[in-house]
C-alpha cells in the first residue's frame, strides 16, 4: 500500500511567513487600503485584485485547485468575505516526496467595501482558477450628476 506523506507543520509556517513578508516589501505602496483582516486559522491567503466601477465593485481573487463548490462568498453590512478550502490530494505514485511547496487548507478573507452594494445582484464566477465577484453598487451609492439650469438673462434684470 501507498502510505500518504503529510506536510511539515513547521515547513508549512516558515512557507506562510515567507510569503506574508514578501507581500509587505512588494506592496509598500497601494493605491487603495482595503484592509483585510486575516483569520488566524486560515492555512493561506488567495491573492485578490479590486477594481472600482461606475456601476459595480469587481474583485479577482486566484483560487487554484479550490473547487467552486467549496467557495463560500457572503456581504453583511458593506464586508465582503471569501471561504474556502483547498483539499490536498496525496500523490500516489511517487516513492519519495522530495518537497511539499503548495498550500493546502482553509483560507478566508474579508474587505470592507467603501460603498453600499445591491446584496441581491451579487454575481460569482469560476474560469481556470480565477474567481470573478462583480458587486453592484446600490443606486444610493452610485453618483449623481446634477444639471445646471441656465436662467435666461433679460429675467435676472427684471427681478
Amino acid at each position: 500500500m501507498f502510505e500518504t506523506t503529510q506536510r511539515d507543520p513547521m515547513l508549512n509556517l516558515l512557507h506562510q511567513l515567507e510569503r506574508r513578508t514578501g507581500r509587505i516589501f512588494n506592496e509598500p505602496f497601494r493605491t487603495f487600503d482595503w484592509p483585510a483582516p486575516e483569520a488566524a486559522t486560515a492555512a493561506w491567503l488567495p491573492l485578490v485584485d479590486i477594481f472600482e466601477e461606475p456601476d459595480a465593485i469587481r474583485l479577482v481573487a486566484e483560487l487554484p485547485g479550490v473547487s467552486p463548490s467549496d467557495v463560500k462568498i457572503s456581504v453583511e453590512d458593506n464586508l465582503l468575505t471569501i471561504r474556502g478550502t483547498k483539499e490536498q490530494v496525496p500523490e500516489e505514485k511517487a516513492e519519495k516526496v522530495h518537497r511539499y511547496e503548495r498550500t493546502y487548507g482553509a483560507f478566508e478573507r474579508s474587505f470592507r467595501l467603501s460603498a453600499s452594494i445591491d446584496a441581491n445582484k451579487i454575481k460569482a464566477t469560476c474560469d481556470l482558477g480565477v474567481l470573478t465577484i462583480t458587486l453592484p453598487k446600490a443606486e444610493t451609492a452610485k453618483p449623481h450628476l446634477i444639471t445646471v439650469e441656465v436662467t435666461p438673462a433679460k429675467a435676472l434684470l427684471n427681478a
